[in-house]
């Protein structure tokens, strides 16, 4: 069961969207910009972020640099949604950090399904990522070399 944040300026969207997750047994809910759903990540963190790319105010590809520059949100799964039709959105949305994107319209059931598979993919990638937002909360980074060291292969001594 994990929480989605919807963040689309269509009410229909949003409402289609949240009766989809809660069939599949996953609670969301809906802000209509970018900057309502940058505040809605702080309050409480959502375990994927549906992002429409095109609202009002700030552009969804702009929250999604945010997330990515942030060391609180930087691993947060996000899935664009759009209605334009340029295969050049779909580029630079997973140059800048998509998970998946999708085009509206949508079959309801195949969008819970590739939800479902980036939340998977987020799952597979946890024990890293918790790592990083721990030093990057405490500001500890000469104890982050420490911790990435165990990570890597011994040097060889000649």
């Amino acid at each position: 069961m994990a929480h989605i944040l919807i963040a689309d300026d269509d009410d229909l969207v949003t409402t289609i969207l949240a009766e989809a997750f809660a069939e599949a047994g996953h609670p969301s809910h809906a802000v209509a910009s970018a900057e309502a759903a940058w505040e809605s990540v702080h309050a409480r963190r959502p375990d994927l972020l549906l992002l429409d790319r095109d609202m009002p105010g700030m552009p969804g590809l702009a929250l999604l640099a945010k997330l990515r520059a942030s060391p609180l949100f930087y691993d947060l799964p996000v899935v664009i949604l759009t209605a334009l039709r340029d295969e050049l959105d779909e580029d630079a949305a997973i140059r800048a950090g998509a998970q998946d994107f999708l085009r509206k319209p949508f079959d309801p059931d195949a969008l819970v399904a590739r939800v479902e598979t980036a939340l998977a993919r987020k799952v597979e990638a946890r024990p890293f990522s918790g790592a990083y937002a721990e030093i990057a909360e405490e500001g500890d980074f000469p104890a982050s070399a420490a911790y990435w060291q165990r990570y890597l292969p011994s040097p060889r001594r000649a």
